[in-house]
């Protein structure tokens, strides 16, 4: 990767966290704050490799255990501290936390069969909507670019986060969101030229 930028450009680098731990396998986590598996840790391990020579000014995360464990060995590899946002947390799901799939259908039949309907559209019991949760990863999205302008840093969060921040630079609606994949432990690279962004990475995983 060729990390040289022009100069000016405020390039914005997006990671998903790694692989969570095995008991989360098929359930609905966003508030929750679960670890990552071992899988997981090798997944961050080697994002940061991937990373060790851009030319970062500030590591930032999302509060959850998840974001700061995948954050952790480019931190270490970068010597750099991090610095976590509460607005760049997963949405919550609300009283859908912690189940699975088929246990919130059989819960919430009329909200599980609209979030499968219109998944940007619901809003889970006792949790968010996606427009609230879009509203806020944006404006904090914006901030951060206002702070680092001319200068690359990372955000290290959640799938939802990088999806919403894609969405916004390619212009899409909310209803197209999850066509776009994010893996785990994946890498996304958003330049801006002012307020017009580019997509230059999206996407790259690392087994």
């Amino acid at each position: 990767m060729d990390w040289r930028q022009p100069k000016g450009v405020t390039r914005m680098v997006l990671v998903r966290h790694g692989q969570p731990v095995e008991e989360m396998r098929g359930r609905c986590y966003g508030r929750l704050d679960v670890g990552l598996s071992s899988t997981g840790r090798l997944q961050a391990e080697r994002a940061a490799r991937f990373l060790a020579e851009a030319p970062l000014l500030r590591i930032y995360t999302s509060p959850r255990q998840r974001a700061l464990e995948s954050a952790a060995p480019l931190a270490e590899l970068k010597a750099m501290s991090v610095d976590t946002e509460a607005a760049f947390r997963e949405i919550d799901f609300g009283l859908f936390e912690g189940l699975s799939y088929e246990e919130a259908e059989k819960r919430y039949p009329e909200v599980y069969s609209e979030w499968m309907a219109h998944p940007t559209r619901v809003r889970f019991p006792e949790g968010e909507s996606y427009p609230e949760m879009r509203e806020r990863v944006l404006s904090a999205g914006r901030l951060l670019r206002t702070r680092h302008a001319g200068e690359t840093f990372v955000l290290v969060s959640h799938g939802g986060v990088n999806r919403t921040l894609l969405a916004e630079a390619l212009g899409m609606p909310d209803a197209n969101l999850f066509r776009l994949e994010q893996g785990y432990a994946s890498v996304n690279i958003i330049d801006f030229y002012g307020d017009e962004p580019i997509v230059k990475l999206m996407n790259v995983t690392f087994g």
